[in-house]
């Protein structure tokens, strides 16, 4: 199982955080710069302090907000978890201009957090 898991490349890549809307997603990443000096990166629906926080600008997936996992293949990832039992949200299922599936949620929440599966290649991209 652990060489399985080595191959997928399972990385958290980031974590996003609910806001009630984009004001406290800006001071709660102002935050970020006053404390440890990371800047902030406003994008439409979050503001990115750094690679790895998201802060929504509102109430996004998941009780408190998500957590983004990449993997080497997404496709070989998803089977892996669905062999583990797991189910995944269809209808959050977003493509690249190729129709390649580039993110999906699963169905449950880990500690009030939505996890969705991300393709490496796009970790530079909005998801």
């Amino acid at each position: 199982m652990e060489e399985q898991q080595n191959d997928l490349g399972f990385e958290v890549v980031h974590f996003g955080v609910n806001c009630s809307g984009r004001e406290e997603a800006m001071r709660q990443a102002g935050l970020f710069l006053r404390l440890f000096e990371i800047l902030p990166a406003e994008g439409k629906d979050s503001v990115y302090a750094g690679p790895l926080v998201e802060l929504m600008k509102g109430n996004g997936r998941g009780t408190h907000g998500h957590i983004a996992v990449a993997a080497n293949n997404i496709h070989a990832a998803r089977a892996y978890l669905e062999s583990l039992g797991c189910t995944f949200d269809e209808a959050s299922a977003k493509f690249n201009d190729r129709g390649g599936l580039i993110v999906i949620y699963l169905k449950e929440e880990i500690a009030g957090f939505a996890v969705h599966l991300l393709q490496k290649e796009t970790i530079d991209c909005e998801a």
